[in-house]
């Protein structure tokens, strides 16, 4: 599979760049997709809802009335869930969400979400993006060329640039990622996907091993 080179500018340089077909064109498995995204955000929850639950409630344990006679229901105390300022029945309480995925399981999702992006043409190849100091107006004219300026995107480097993470860092919707940390949930939450030529190669050796 091919794709073309293209410049800061948005336009064609005339060359093309080579995807290897076992991770940019396979049979895309949308169940190892949503897995994989499930996962990513159940690891982002904090897990930290909590309610109070009848012994933590603070108030009298005195019997409000006899059990018996009155004509009423039976009342153990104030505490109980049935008054205004009483417990919760059956709260949430602090849990972990995160849960094991294989690597298999993820690397196949994220060759999915990449063959998605190749075939619908929302993946980019740029030649470079090397930035001389952290400049935002630039990194803005360069999403502008590819039509990503008020849309979800995604620029994966082959390593990490300071330069080029602080110029992105106070646009909204736009990501900088380290091919070796890309994850399917960025491919697939972002309308554009960017790839530095020189990112490909080590993406590929990633999802190829």
């Amino acid at each position: 599979m091919e794709l073309e080179i293209h410049g800061k500018d948005g336009k064609s340089t005339g060359k093309k760049a080579k995807l290897n077909d076992a991770v940019f064109a396979i049979e895309p498995n949308d169940h190892a997709i949503w897995l994989d995204v499930k996962q990513h955000l159940a690891n982002k929850r904090q897990g930290t809802a909590k309610t109070l639950e009848k012994s933590e409630v603070s108030g009298s344990t005195k019997k409000l009335h006899r059990q018996k006679g009155t004509g009423g229901s039976r009342k153990g105390s104030i505490k109980s869930p049935l008054f205004k300022g009483g417990a919760r029945v059956f709260g949430p309480k602090p849990r972990d969400y995160h849960f094991k995925l294989n690597k298999k399981v993820k690397d196949l999702a994220r060759r999915s979400a990449l063959t998605y992006k190749a075939k619908d043409g929302s993946l980019k190849v740029i030649d470079s993006v090397s930035l001389s100091a952290p400049k935002t107006s630039e990194f803005a004219a360069i999403l502008k060329a590819f039509q990503l300026n008020s849309r979800k995107s995604v620029l994966v480097v082959p390593s990490k640039d300071d330069n080029i993470v602080l110029s992105a860092r106070n646009i909204q919707n736009t990501r900088v990622v380290v091919a070796s940390e890309l994850n399917t949930y960025d491919i697939m939450n972002a309308n554009g996907l960017l790839i530095v030529k020189d990112a490909i190669a080590p993406l590929e050796t990633i999802l190829t091993k």
